[in-house]
């Protein structure tokens, strides 16, 4: 087995000064479907299983942690990219599929949604390259546009370091399945819907993902959060805590892209 290689060494963070403790490597894949009555981008949610240790019963894109399988993986396929770079792809890639029965970003998939042999391979512990392999297909990485990275303070319990991939899927009718494992439920909805749901109560949404919906709530197309994303190189997002007038509020840094940065504590949803 490769050895581990996506922990980075010791960093500070910018804004507080605090050494930032080890955190778990995790990707997602955000997928863009074309609305067909000409209205902004639908994207895939899944909602988590309430009893979930990580975002229990909060709605959140497709993804999952880097596993050891991902990183042998990347390492075989001996791209240009970075192999952490390269490994966070493939979890998504594999994450998606088995959350969702999508098979997104792989070359020589006839139809995204006709993945179920392939996803039953995944649960009954096979790898993705392995599954792979036996339907013939290999990763397309250049489908998975880098969009954000983000990283928590150390006064959470559980610290992932999360890669944000869009992915467009076009007018490609698209029927995702649930998994029933670690998430009970799934639905397509604008950025701006998923955005509403929550207002209103009907879905919740943790802090990250409420500032990647407002962000891409900024766009009608995916071609337009595809070129924000070119004019936003990738860097962590650091979140931090900040004090104002005795109230706690959690923020994340400038120049990310971000239209809404900060938001009291008391009513940010965490993981």
């Amino acid at each position: 087995m490769l050895e581990k290689t996506m922990e980075s060494q010791t960093r500070i963070h910018p804004v507080t000064g605090e050494t930032l403790p080890p955190a778990v490597h995790a990707a997602t894949m955000v997928i863009f479907s074309n609305d067909p009555a000409g209205g902004a981008p639908k994207l895939l949610m899944v909602e988590r299983v309430k009893a979930m240790a990580f975002a229990g019963g909060a709605a959140v894109f497709p993804g999952g942690k880097v596993d050891d399988a991902d990183r042998d993986f990347a390492a075989a396929l001996k791209s240009e990219l970075d192999i952490d770079e390269v490994a966070a792809r493939l979890a998504a890639i594999r994450e998606t599929l088995e959350e969702a029965g999508l098979a997104l970003g792989l070359h020589g998939v006839i139809d995204p949604s006709d993945c179920a042999k392939a996803r039953a391979q995944l649960h009954a512990g096979e790898t993705l390259q392995a599954v792979c392999a036996d339907h013939g297909w290999t990763p397309d990485l250049a489908k998975l546009v880098p969009w954000a990275r983000w990283r928590p303070p150390s006064f959470e319990t559980r610290v992932f370091d999360t890669r944000f991939y869009l992915v467009d899927a076009g007018d490609t009718a698209l029927n995702a399945v649930v998994d029933q494992t670690e998430n009970h439920a799934l639905f397509w909805a604008s950025a701006a819907e998923a955005l509403e749901l929550s207002e209103v109560g009907k879905v919740k949404v943790i802090f990250p993902t409420r500032r990647n919906l407002e962000r891409l709530a900024l766009f009608s197309s995916y071609a337009d959060a595809a070129e924000h994303a070119a004019d936003h190189p990738v860097e962590t997002v650091l979140t931090y805590i900040e004090e104002r007038d005795g109230e706690r509020w959690l923020c994340i840094p400038d120049g990310h892209g971000y239209p809404i940065r900060d938001e009291p504590i008391a009513t940010a949803l965490r993981g």
